[in-house]
């Protein structure tokens, strides 16, 4: 990938949910590309193992590491805080925390309904928001990019309470990247397909290592291959995207189309 704002380098970013999966791929990534990056999630081990693997390698960035659950709003406030002390400002805010699981609508309780959407939807309000208003004190543009799933666009019987979750962050998206614009902030989301995350690696016995990028007709994509999006968009090269969410599922499900008898 190109180098990110290669006007202000290097970049600040705050990846949420980055102990593992997509986002310790991007943090890794970002770190590679020189920015410096905060990982952060509820799991103080697993950030430090990703900090400490990030700055004893050669990557240029360097990594901090700061325990955080999104549902707290005074951790997402410390969060964006302990950042702006440690590396100056704030570039790029990616809202990758989530949490799901699979159940029946009808036997989903209230609790189970109310925690995925805190994590995933008010969880991203959280950061987007404590990190927007953070960005506007800055004499420069940022980005902020939030996490959906396809989950979001196309509904789930099996995920309902995430489907709406992220629906609700698909919309939030558009209507927050119009009321940043002016303040020189672009707004976006990605929205995955079936990724080879270790959550799904155990659930489905696939191994990552067993998929080969070069494929385009493969079923399940790779956590690189979604960084490598959330890169392209916290950089220059996307300064017309803005309010959008781009999805990455592979080739797309068609049904032929059945002529009419006559």
């Amino acid at each position: 990938m190109s180098q990110i704002h290669t006007d202000t380098p290097p970049v600040r970013a705050v990846i949420t949910g980055s102990s593992q999966g997509i986002g310790e791929t991007t943090a890794k990534q970002f770190a590679a590309d020189g920015a410096n990056v905060v990982v952060t999630s509820r799991s103080p081990e697993r950030i430090e193992s990703v900090v400490d693997e990030i700055n004893d390698s050669d990557r240029p960035g360097e990594a901090l590491a700061v325990e955080c659950d999104v549902r707290d709003r005074e951790a997402v406030e410390t969060l964006v805080e302990t950042t702006v002390e440690a590396f100056g400002r704030l570039d790029s805010m990616i809202n990758n925390a989530g949490a799901s699981f699979m159940a029946d609508f009808d036997d989903i309780s209230e609790n189970g309904w109310k925690t995925i959407l805190d994590i995933n939807l008010h969880g991203t309000f959280h950061c987007a928001q404590v990190a927007g208003q953070q960005m506007q004190t800055q004499p420069h543009t940022g980005t902020i990019i939030n996490f959906a799933s396809i989950a979001g666009t196309m509904g789930s019987q099996s995920m309902s309470h995430y489907g709406a979750a992220k629906a609700a962050v698909i919309n939030l998206t558009r209507s927050l990247s119009a009321a940043y614009a002016d303040h020189g902030i672009r707004v976006n989301c990605v929205a995955p397909g079936l990724v080879g995350t270790p959550g799904v690696a155990s659930q489905m016995g696939i191994d990552p290592a067993d998929v080969d990028r070069a494929d385009v007709t493969k079923e399940i994509g790779l956590s690189a291959e979604i960084a490598d999006i959330v890169q392209f968009l916290a950089s220059d090269a996307a300064s017309y995207i803005v309010g959008e969410t781009i999805t990455a599922q592979g080739v797309p499900s068609l049904e032929d189309a059945q002529p009419w008898d006559a």
